[in-house]
């Protein structure tokens, strides 16, 4: 894009958008046309689909200047969510930073899958979703489940700021309850009140041999991606621990990677767990496990 007093034709939104667009294609950005009007709404402080009522407007310097400086980042490879700060999850506008893992479409079929669970059997459930993140998950299934009351956890408390101030905006921060902790960790369930529904979007990357796009290895949380040489560590602990914070018959609904279902499977196998279900994502990967509790005399967590 030219310097201002370069150029004698006018950089119109119009413009600007389509030289972004090439520019974000040369370097291989993922939909770059989308990335080009999502920086540039920003810029402007404006909806996305306000910029094709204004496609012959010349934004003033101050915002062209703005528009510069965000299209250099992102041609070098900074997330565009956390350029505007925001990103949709399940309709929902959330608020995003460094702190927290952006969220992703493949994420979604966990809250589908967990609203249809709950809607087959109506009442209260009791739903905790672990490493809660930026919230999109707590927030989506509060949003959509009335009678649900969440929990939500996160071993950061930068990820916990985040996600308290996106149920705040969201309407539903009175229905979830937020603690700061390593997994189970925060959470003394007694036996009078265990969970009727598990959630986790864990970290799942292998460390060893795993393709990452060098983007996320650079600029996401690697405490939200990573978990140890075959990305199984915490999915491991999630299985082993999350019998004893769950009804006899309750549900866990684990997100995983695009190739970990049979692994994952295997890790499940056993006589606590029942038989295992497999949900596809979008893209047609085997995504979410969904298994639950048979044995009735699980331990409780102290």
């Amino acid at each position: 894009m030219a310097a201002a007093g370069t150029d004698s034709a006018p950089w119109t939104i119009a413009r600007l958008l389509d030289w972004t667009r090439a520019h974000f294609a040369r370097h291989r950005l993922e939909s770059p046309r989308l990335c080009a009007e999502l920086l540039l709404a920003h810029a402007l402080g404006c909806e996305r689909i306000r910029l094709y009522t204004r496609h012959d407007e010349v934004p003033r310097p101050v915002v062209l200047d703005a528009f510069r400086e965000l299209v250099r980042q992102a041609a070098e490879g900074r997330p565009i969510a956390y350029l505007t700060g925001t990103k949709e999850f399940f309709a929902l506008p959330l608020e995003v930073t460094p702190d927290v893992l952006i969220p992703r479409p493949e994420t979604e079929i966990l809250v589908e899958r967990t609203i249809d669970l709950v809607r087959k059997a109506p009442g209260p459930r009791r739903i905790l979703d672990l490493g809660t993140g930026s919230g999109c998950i707590a927030i989506a299934l509060a949003r959509h489940l009335p009678d649900a009351t969440l929990l939500a956890s996160d071993v950061s408390p930068a990820a916990l700021a985040v996600a308290r101030r996106n149920a705040e905006r969201h309407g539903v921060a009175d229905r979830i309850e937020f603690r700061a902790g390593d997994l189970f960790g925060p959470w003394r369930v007694s036996a009078a009140a265990p969970c009727d529904i598990v959630v986790c979007n864990p970290p799942y990357v292998a460390t060893v041999g795993a393709p990452v796009a060098p983007q996320v290895r650079a600029y996401e949380p690697h405490a939200a991606l990573f978990a140890g040489p075959d990305g199984l560590d915490v999915i491991r602990r999630v299985l082993a621990e999350a019998p004893a914070c769950l009804t006899p018959g309750g549900h866990l609904l684990l997100e995983m990677g695009f190739d970990q279902a049979a692994a994952v499977q295997r890790l499940a196998a056993g006589p606590v767990w029942g038989e295992a279900a497999v949900y596809r994502d979008g893209a047609g990967h085997a995504r979410v496990l969904h298994v639950r509790v048979v044995a009735a005399d699980a331990a409780r967590v102290a």
